[in-house]
Formats: C-alpha cells, structure tokens, sequence
C-alpha cells in the first residue's frame, strides 16, 4: 500500500470529543499529517490534538492573520509548539473575501499584510519561548515566492494539478530541495463508486471558491480560461446550478480527488508526482457527514 496522505479535519460542534478520538485513530493507522482550517477555531483544535496525539505531524491550514492580534498568536502558536514536541506548524494567511466582509475587516494589500504580520508575530520569538515553523497560505507567483523568502513552507488550497510544476517554480531550489520545507496541497475528496455522486460532492464544495476572483484567477493563469468565463457568467446571473454545471470534468479532475478508492489513492500519487510534499485531502461524502467520509477514507487505506 502506499503512503498514506495527510487529512485535513474540523472540531465540529457537538462533535469535538469525537474528533480528538477519530485523529488519534487516524495516527494509528499511519496517516501522515493532520491539518486543520480555520472554521471552529482550528488553532484550538492543533491545541488539543498536540496533548491527545503522540507522533503525527499537525498544523493549521490556515489561520486568518486579521482575526487575532500577533501578540495573542505567538503566545498560543509557541504553547501548541512546545506541547506538541515540534510537530506543529503554524499555518497562515489572509482568507478571502466574503469572510472579510462577515467580520468587518477591512484588509490592505495581501502581501504587505502577510509580510507585517509575520514580522510582528516574530518580534515575541523570546518573549513566547520560540514559535513555530511558519506556513503561507498560496495560490499565484508572489506569494509563492514570499513563502521561501519569510516563512518555512507553502499551502496551496484546490490547487491545480497540472499546473503545479510551474507554480513550484517560483520557490527557489534550494526551498524545493529542504526536507523542512513544507510544500503541500488541500485537495477536496469524495470517495464513492458512483462518480457522478462524487462528482457532484466536490462541485458543491467548491462552489463558493469559484466564485472568489483570486481563485477565478489563478484558474486562468493554470489554463480554464473558458470556465471561469462561464463561472462568472452565472454568478452575474446569481445562478449557482449554473455556476456547478460551468465546473467541467476536466477541471474538476485537476482540482480534486473523486471515484472509487482505488482512483483517489492513484490521484494522491499523481499529486505527490508534481513536487507536492504534503498532500492534504479534504473528505466529504455522498452518503453522510465528516465522520462518514473519515470513514471511507480509512477503509480506501486499509
């Protein structure tokens, strides 16, 4: 069997006690990495799991930079630090819009942003008792090559397969070479051997991304030039079954993972194949909620 790929998992409500459980069964069954996005407060989730897991590497995939403080941070990504014995890494980035507008924050410009916080969550290294590897959060080639310059490892989230040797090419080769730094994907996944019922999952995930113009974007320069297009059309129209119906299987390959077990496991080699360290996937499921898909992907792997 081969490696098997890092997750990416959410403390959902009512589900949290559960969650800690599922990522200690996750270790044991030799998962590579849990990584954990910022719904239901992601950094708290790395918190519990550094004192609830033993070995396996974990992080954030991402923390919102305007959401808290630097000061308040350093001081919990330095207790996640050192509890988690130097497995964890700090993910971070500057979201998107519709949560910027949900929050009332009012961002300047990405990479000045990026850059000033990451200068100020540092100024308290000694202060917090040393911090964290960091991780950005990337898509297009200036934060790409922001993430060699500053940081210790880039993210991409629905990333395109294809194009990712080219965007790998904006780390230098001394970043692509390290082992320690961190070159990883989130890549949405939907095991079923119904693929047109998976299909359909990752589509309705990755509805509301195709809708932000920086991904609308990065879709273009990675060659769905024609997608987006219609993309964009729909939105004018505020049609989301348009929106889904402009997402070809093409691009919905490229972008995700779906099909029978035995697919999914050939897709996380592909990406591992374009440079890819760290693949993350992302589970949903045709026939239930998180645990469900946990499930599933436990079972494509046994």
């Amino acid at each position: 069997m081969a490696e098997k790929p890092a997750v990416s998992l959410v403390a959902v409500p009512g589900r949290r006690k559960a969650t800690l459980e599922l990522a200690q069964r996750l270790e044991r069954e030799g998962f590579t990495g849990i990584y954990c996005p910022s719904p239901n407060d992601g950094l708290a989730l790395c918190e519990a799991l550094a004192v609830s897991t033993r070995e396996i590497p974990l992080g954030t995939s991402i923390a919102n930079v305007y959401t808290r403080h630097p000061s308040e941070y350093a001081q919990t990504a330095a207790l996640v630090h050192e509890l988690a014995g130097g497995r964890f890494r700090f993910g971070i980035g500057v979201s998107h819009g519709p949560a910027h507008e949900r929050l009332g924050i009012r961002p300047g410009k990405p990479l000045d942003d990026i850059r000033k916080f990451v200068t100020d969550l540092r100024a308290y290294d000694k202060q917090v008792g040393g911090l964290p590897p960091l991780t950005l959060a990337t898509l297009r080639r200036r934060m790409v090559e922001l993430s060699a310059e500053i940081a210790q490892g880039a993210v991409w989230a629905n990333g395109a397969r294809s194009h990712m040797a080219e965007s790998l090419k904006h780390l230098p080769e001394r970043a692509r070479r390290d082992p320690t730094f961190f070159i990883g994907d989130m890549v949405p996944t939907c095991i079923d051997d119904d693929v047109a019922a998976a299909a359909a999952v990752n589509r309705r995930t990755l509805t509301s991304y195709v809708k932000l113009p920086n991904y609308q974007n990065y879709w273009i320069e990675a060659g769905y030039e024609d997608e987006m297009r219609a993309v964009r059309a729909a939105i004018a129209k505020r049609d989301d079954d348009a929106v889904r119906a402009a997402m070809s299987d093409r691009w919905l390959s490229d972008v995700t993972l779906y099909g029978p077990a035995s697919k999914v496991r050939d897709g996380v080699e592909a990406w591992r194949a374009t440079g890819v360290k760290t693949v993350i996937v992302v589970p949903s499921s045709a026939k239930g909620n998180q645990i469900v898909a946990f499930e599933e992907l436990l079972a494509a792997y046994r």
